[in-house]
């Protein structure tokens, strides 16, 4: 039994094997009626929503519905979807990346593909030149599969590793004295215990309190799971009472999560974690020191539900919030395992974590209902989140790592804001500070040690790549930083992995904008002042745009301009 997706107060037993969602009888209908699905042949939902539509469906229809290979190069993936599916369909079922900042609604022109074989039904689009045209680029969202297809995704669409070789370096430089004590929210103590006499009879756990105490920790605030008491004989006398308490920290109390033979109190791994809306960062770090040694980032999976905070929430309300959070841990866990195995170490030496991100992201990666956030008066279920354990979260690590959360002052500031303010440290200092943080959601604060004061805004996704025809993230080959020479108005770019550009990331637009301005080539309007003739002025369609780098000068073989 479980509680209907639509209707929180309803139980029902009908669930969504895809989704893993409930639905009363009321809402029984399938979600996803023309993607493959090897659950539908005992699906009830399907059954009965095909009959709701008048078209009775019985196991011998199922097995004759038509399906059809894709396979996607360079990497030959392949996957079995139905016939009408879209190639953005069947790119998330192969688990396949497709840039689709608009998810799915063919307005961001980003998810393109290159026809190899097969035959597709595709409508026409202005989003696609007719260059492009000639050479068998479809949009995936918009591309029918009507045959066996083969596609491959051009340079501009594949998704890159994320420019975060050398972070590590670079942050703890940025760190370096900035932190002068670490104190975890899970620690480990080396106790040497005096073994049972008859003189001195009291319990194991008597025992282990009064070695606790000595240490400076108050038990009387501490308590203890039953699977550490079933361990504790046996753990204890493995080598005389010599042994190692693993302490998890609360607020207003303490708990052993875990005792080890022996003195095993090493400070263990920790992870810091940025969820953003778009892209997905990953910290490894020693915690004896603090240094970071390993980073790696991702795009964040639930950006195939929308680029904005607003397009995950009613995506949360619509398919579940643990269709959204599933989506967030599969990539922060992916993330994980490249670090570990970059720096060769083991999920199980993680104790401690830290995650921060806006308010909907923390809510959506914990299961948490968001979707009054975007009603008035705008309110989120948890703003300041208690100590958590990674096996309660999701998060690759030891089962009982501490989480802390970064908490969120409001419904649209968030964590992330808040963690940008505490590495400055400007709320300590006199002199007035503005902190600005550009990403797909905007946030400033202003103020000093006496007052801060803080707003937030939707950026939109062009930070992100999204609604900048040569947007993209800051991968290889995006420009993140452009000079304009104000006397022949030729462009200096500075490119992420230091190849040829295929596009340009947040940093770059805002760079260029500024140029642009300075050097007299836009107003302050924001309209062209430049001549339409200039070697370095084109058109799209009747719309005049800027060159940053001409076609013989990219990867993509076009020019670049956003």
């Amino acid at each position: 039994m479980g509680k209907c997706i639509n209707h929180p107060d309803r139980e029902t037993n009908y669930v969504c094997m895809k989704h893993g969602i409930y639905m009363c009888e009321e809402c029984l209908k399938c979600r996803d009626p023309e993607l493959y699905c090897k659950f539908r042949p005992s699906c009830p939902i399907w059954f009965m929503s095909k009959q709701r539509d008048g078209k009775g469906l019985g196991d011998d229809d199922v097995a004759a519905e038509k399906k059809f290979t894709v396979t996607f190069q360079p990497d030959n993936q392949s996957v079995s979807v139905l016939g009408g599916s879209t190639l953005l369909d069947a790119a998330r079922t192969a688990g396949v990346h497709l840039n689709a900042s608009c998810n799915g609604k063919g307005s961001c022109g980003k998810c393109k593909l290159v026809v190899v074989e097969g035959e597709v039904e595709h409508p026409a689009t202005p989003l696609l030149t007719d260059e492009e045209k000639k050479n068998n680029y479809v949009l995936a969202c918009q591309a029918k599969i009507g045959s066996d297809m083969t596609v491959r995704i051009p340079e501009e669409t594949l998704e890159r590793k994320l420019k975060v070789a050398g972070m590590g370096a670079k942050v703890n430089e940025r760190l370096s004295g900035l932190v002068s004590e670490i104190v975890p929210a899970r620690e480990s103590v080396a106790l040497e215990l005096a073994p049972p006499t008859l003189e001195d009879p009291v319990s194991d756990m008597d025992r282990l309190n009064r070695g606790l105490k000595q240490s400076g920790y108050d038990v009387s605030r501490m308590s203890m799971g039953l699977r550490v008491m079933r361990d504790m004989a046996s753990v204890m006398r493995l080598q005389n009472f010599h042994v190692t308490a693993h302490i998890f920290k609360k607020r207003c109390s303490s708990e052993v999560v875990g005792l080890t033979a022996g003195d095993a109190a090493t400070p263990g791994l920790g992870l810091a974690i940025d969820v953003g809306t778009t892209s997905i960062v990953v910290y490894l770090v020693e915690m004896s020191d603090g240094t970071v040694i390993a980073a790696t980032g991702g795009h964040n999976r639930q950006a195939a539900c929308g680029d904005d905070v607003i397009n995950r929430i009613v995506c949360a309300e619509k398919d579940g919030v643990n269709k959204l959070r599933a989506m967030a841990l599969a990539t922060i866990n992916g993330l994980i395992n490249e670090a570990l195995f970059a720096a060769g170490r083991d999920h199980h030496e993680i104790t401690n974590i830290a995650v921060a991100g806006n308010t909907v992201m923390t809510h959506l990666l914990l299961g948490i209902e968001p979707r009054n956030i975007r009603r008035e008066p705008y309110v989120p279920t948890v703003s300041e989140f208690p100590i958590l354990k990674a096996s309660e979260v999701g998060i690759k690590a030891d089962p009982d790592a501490a989480v802390f959360i970064m908490p969120g002052p409001a419904g649209y500031v968030g964590g992330d804001i808040v963690s940008g303010l505490i590495y400055t440290g400007f709320h300590r200092e006199e002199p007035m500070t503005l902190f600005i943080d550009v990403g797909t959601n905007g946030e400033i604060v202003l103020g000093n040690s006496e007052w801060l004061l803080t707003a937030s805004c939707s950026a939109g996704p062009a930070f992100e790549g999204g609604g900048v025809r040569w947007g993209m993230r800051a991968e290889e080959g995006a420009i993140e930083k452009v000079e304009i020479d104000p006397k022949t108005l030729e462009p200096a770019i500075s490119v992420v992995g230091g190849k040829q550009p295929r596009g340009i990331c947040g940093s770059g637009m805002i760079d260029l904008i500024s140029e642009m301005l300075l050097t007299g080539v836009i107003q302050a309007n924001g309209k062209f002042a430049l001549s339409h003739d200039h070697p370095r002025m084109t058109s799209i369609g009747d719309e005049p745009a800027f060159i940053v780098a001409f076609a013989d000068q990219t990867q993509v073989g076009q020019d670049i301009r956003p």
